[in-house]
């Protein structure tokens, strides 16, 4: 007969609020640390409040102080740790106490709630709320002393409405109601002290595991709160000194700090460092593969190998080790930097930044390679990750199959390391791609799309001037230059211009990448909306760009010649082709600081520049496709449907792209032209026509 584990207990909320207050409730290091949103907890009172079921909690009944976390200070014994309900224990303490909670960025907080007993509703408080009568702004109050707060509302709200009836008794009653909350029972579930900690573990797990399910970082974590405890606490004061100076982290721990990871370009929480040290350690992309394999379950007998998890959990311990290294962070900083990146608003994915870590990790720890030539390619690797949105679509498929590529070299082989690198940035980066793939993805009006980063970070690493300025763009991108006015993206058409006397009043129109340079803010102003062909020359001559000097701007900045005679979206087509070109030369430079780049108009590319003119929105506005068209993509088995809209994108989801390329891409697509992955539905019933065709038969009229 299998022996009970647990226990079926009713507490009311008035113990458990006790229970916290005096430490013998306590959290475990096997739970996230951080409570619910304001307007979650008011929800969770509200439900209360009616008499809803609001879910069990899970105690269990343990002494083990070593290995939990005191919500509050308070006495050193300890009956109960809780395993499952941790937001809602800890949100209803703060609430009936009026306490500050830590919040997930690290700041401190109360949990305000508000009750109105006329109109018996909870809300979270607003500025009108705290205004109004009718409301008890903070019902901390009505926890602390019923009579107190019954006595103020009605001082407000005779002072307010001096000749108003109100039925005091249904005001006391509700009030009395909510102050009775402190009598609403939980049901508790308490594991004995029998129990051991793996179990525990494991029912959190499984608990987990329906519903609203935990990630498989959340259950690598809890796992590492069973074996290996000092390991996540390492993770997650790491992930929050991310955030923070060490000055400020000086403050919040009160002990003296000198290194935080702090950077300009991304803060990590534990489950993202989590795959950077499970790639280094485990050669694992999939998390959920690695918690099998922590956890050292047999996948064929599903038996736990004691051996096999103790030698996992051994590599774990390795890899964390030179992850959390500070050297190697400050040194995969200087390689984020020398990519081209300049503040967090030129990341596009946190995963760029973590895999690109791993890999860095890869060949620093694992084939010895040396800082400077390290630091070279690991800069050309993250460039083209970018560019291609290599972590983007399937993230751990790819860091997979990068991993995969290394494990076969042989250890300790920093040339083999190299080579093979070098190798996938070129496969990764053929001559089709800038020529064709690059212009195509700057068919867009997202400023945070890989393809604009990429060319900003390009202009970066080419030690490039800001438009009609002498300043340069790096120092104008860096985040520590405090300035009340900046650099500014200014459209080279300006708006005005574009919508009167030219008629263009499409946003995703106006706002295309390719209409945007870094210009200084007066200049912006200066600008205003006149036309390309009025307020370039004049601006020119203003600032003293003339000959030789105006010509390299043109060039870096990607105007084509003779731009403001340009029909707009000759312009752009032309634009397109000249700043992939200038995202290409700054690649090359990141492969060979010396080099010169070469950023005249190559005249063999006019031809395929007409090609690319046309876009979704010219198909639509020239009636070649009309909004609604269904698109269908991908092969027989696996096919995706979408649709065209209005204004000449393609809705996938809940999502709209700009081209079919960046579509195709999105779902994992690996192709270079997207006209040809899709194709519309042009007449019911008839075969689907690849948009390439409709393109082309438009391009022929």
């Amino acid at each position: 007969m299998t022996t009970a584990v647990f226990g079926h207990h009713p507490w009311t909320v008035r113990a458990l609020v006790d229970g916290v207050a005096s430490a013998q409730i306590r959290l475990p290091d096997i739970q996230r640390p951080f409570v619910w949103s304001n307007a979650k907890v008011r929800d969770l009172v509200d439900s209360m409040y009616r008499g809803y079921p609001v879910g069990e909690l899970m105690f269990w009944a343990n002494r083990d102080v070593g290995h939990t976390r005191v919500i509050v200070d308070g006495s050193q014994e300890v009956a109960m740790q809780v395993v499952d309900g941790q937001q809602r224990l800890t949100s209803l303490f703060a609430v009936m106490k009026g306490l500050k909670v830590w919040r997930e960025d690290y700041s401190k907080e109360r949990i305000v709630i508000a009750f109105s007993p006329v109109y018996e509703r909870f809300d979270v408080p607003t500025p009108i709320v705290r205004r109004s009568v009718e409301w008890i702004p903070d019902i901390t109050t009505v926890f602390e002393s019923p009579i107190e707060a019954r006595k103020q509302f009605f001082a407000r709200y005779r002072e307010a409405h001096p000749d108003a009836k109100v039925d005091e008794t249904l005001i006391e009653t509700r009030i009395n109601r909510l102050h009775q909350l402190q009598s609403y029972l939980f049901q508790v579930v308490q594991l004995g002290e029998n129990v051991g900690r793996e179990t525990v573990a494991d029912v959190f797990v499984r608990i987990n595991s329906e519903g609203v399910s935990l990630s498989a970082a959340d259950f690598i974590l809890t796992w590492m709160s069973v074996f290996w405890e000092k390991g996540r606490t390492e993770l997650e004061e790491f992930a929050r000194n991310s955030r923070f100076t060490p000055a400020t982290i000086t403050q919040i721990t009160g002990e003296t700090t000198t290194w935080t990871p702090h950077n300009p370009f991304f803060v990590v929480d534990a489950g993202q460092l989590l795959r950077v040290e499970v790639a280094l350690g485990l050669n694992r992309g999939r998390l959920q593969g690695a918690y099998q394999t922590l956890r050292g379950r047999d996948p064929r007998t599903r038996e736990i190998d004691e051996a096999a998890r103790a030698e996992a959990l051994a590599k774990l311990r390795d890899a964390q080790a030179e992850v959390l290294r500070p050297l190697h962070w400050d040194e995969f900083l200087k390689v984020v930097e020398r990519a081209g990146f300049r503040s967090r608003a030129m990341v596009t994915s946190i995963n760029l930044l973590l895999y690109t870590y791993a890999i860095w990790l890869v060949g620093r720890v694992r084939f010895d390679v040396a800082i400077d030539p390290l630091r070279e390619v690991m800069a050309r690797w993250l460039f083209m990750s970018l560019l291609t949105g290599r972590y983007t679509n399937s993230p751990e498929t790819s860091i997979q199959n990068d991993l995969n590529r290394l494990e076969g070299l042989e250890a300790g082989g920093a040339a083999a390391f190299l080579k093979t690198l070098d190798g996938m940035i070129e496969a990764a980066l053929p001559e089709d791609w800038w020529r064709v793939s690059l212009p195509e993805a700057l068919v867009t009006s997202s400023t945070s799309a890989p393809a604009f980063v990429g060319y900003l970070a390009a202009l970066v690493i080419l030690d490039t001037e800001v438009l009609l300025s002498p300043m340069k763009v790096r120092d104008w991108l860096n985040p520590a230059r405090s300035t009340v006015k900046g650099v500014e993206l200014h459209h080279l058409f300006p708006k005005g211009y574009l919508k009167s006397p030219l008629g263009i009043i499409s946003t995703r129109r106006i706002n295309q990448v390719a209409n945007y340079a870094l210009v200084e803010w007066s200049t912006n102003i200066a600008i205003s909306d006149d036309a390309p062909s009025a307020y370039w020359p004049q601006q020119c001559a203003e600032k003293g760009f003339t000959g030789e000097r105006l010509a390299h701007q043109c060039l870096v900045h990607a105007l084509p010649p003779n731009w403001t005679e340009l029909a707009y979206e000759d312009f752009l087509t032309q634009r397109r082709q000249m700043m992939a070109r200038v995202t290409r030369e700054g690649f090359r430079r990141l492969a060979d600081p010396s080099y010169t780049p070469d950023l005249t108009v190559d005249s063999a590319a006019a031809p395929e520049s007409h090609i690319q003119a046309l876009t979704l929105e010219d198909l639509v506005l020239t009636g070649h496709l009309q909004p609604g068209t269904q698109i269908v993509g991908g092969d027989t088995e696996r096919q995706f449907i979408a649709e065209i809209t209005e204004e000449g994108g393609l809705r996938l989801g809940a999502h709209v792209y700009d081209s079919p390329t960046q579509a195709a891409h999105e779902l994992g697509a690996d192709v270079d032209d997207g006209w040809a992955f899709w194709a519309a539905l042009v007449v019911e019933g008839d075969e689907p026509i690849p948009l390439a065709a409709v393109r082309s038969a438009a391009r022929a009229r």
